[in-house]
């Protein structure tokens, strides 16, 4: 609304004589007459701590922050990024006018074009399509979930989701698509990506058990992210040699690992041979 009212913020208002349209497209307009690379760099708002930041950090952090929240009101999203709550309503609704951003009872949601966008999104190409018909046929055999899996930020996000009855995800596994690289579908990639991959500290056991993955070409996750949650993931290598990407199924501890290695590498296999690889 016009003064900040409706979404759970009363001390926020726009300034006079400006509408929210124009009010949250000030900060864009003034960035694109910055000349070169000043145009993101140059333009920062200030933080908190007298810090700054640009424009399009301020933007990406607050869609960042609604993501986590799933959603949440302009206090806390204003506090999460270390923003001015001025400074967030603006961004905030400009998000709005782009479709990046929805209001919904007293707060701000993830809006349907980062949908749009991201079921676009595809890291390696040709990588889904590859995938689509033999994750499919894995997942009829195996009556469990396929999912194919890149490493990004030093964390494993789930490309897609493939099961026996439906495209999405059942119980057991943990929310969203984005683990941390410890699960088997990311192990597998960490152990046969390049030296100084931005990880952080490695348990001191990491350099044996990367070995054996590189050796046996498959890797495995008892219930070491979610309790219930088994998993077994191969490799799926392009023409460089090196692993794109990763091929895992997921399913409950009554089911044996190690029964499933070699369905899993044969369809990882195949991948691979649609993408170039080995």
């Amino acid at each position: 609304m016009r003064n900040g009212r409706g979404l759970g913020e009363t001390d926020v208002k726009e300034p006079r004589g400006a509408t929210a349209t124009e009010t949250a497209a000030q900060p864009v307009r003034q960035l694109d007459r910055l000349p070169g690379p000043e145009r993101v760099a140059g333009h920062a708002a200030a933080t908190p701590d007298g810090g700054g930041r640009s424009v399009l950090e301020g933007a990406f952090g607050l869609l960042e922050a609604v993501e986590r929240a799933g959603q949440a009101g302009l206090t806390r999203l204003a506090s999460e990024c270390g923003l001015p709550k001025t400074t967030a309503y603006r961004l905030l609704e400009q998000l709005v006018e782009l479709g990046a951003v929805e209001r919904d009872r007293g707060g701000y949601r993830i809006g349907s074009r980062i949908f749009r966008l991201g079921q676009a999104w595809q890291p390696y190409p040709g990588l889904r399509s590859a995938a689509r018909g033999p994750a499919r046929r894995l997942a009829r055999v195996t009556g469990a979930v396929v999912g194919v899996n890149v490493l990004r930020e030093g964390r494993t996000l789930v490309l897609d989701w493939t099961s026996r009855e439906t495209d999405e995800a059942p119980d057991l596994l943990p929310d969203g698509v984005v683990w941390p690289w410890f699960t088997a579908a990311g192990k597998v990639l960490v152990a046969g990506a390049p030296p100084r991959l931005p990880l952080g500290p490695l348990p001191a056991s990491w350099r044996r058990e990367s070995e054996v993955i590189r050796d046996r070409g498959v890797a495995f996750d008892r219930e070491e992210v979610a309790a219930g949650a088994c998993c077994v993931a191969v490799p799926l290598y392009g023409p460089s040699g090196v692993p794109l990407a990763s091929l895992s199924v997921v399913t409950d501890p009554a089911h044996s690992l190690d029964r499933l290695v070699d369905v899993v590498q044969q369809a990882g296999r195949t991948i691979s041979a649609r993408l170039g690889g080995r």
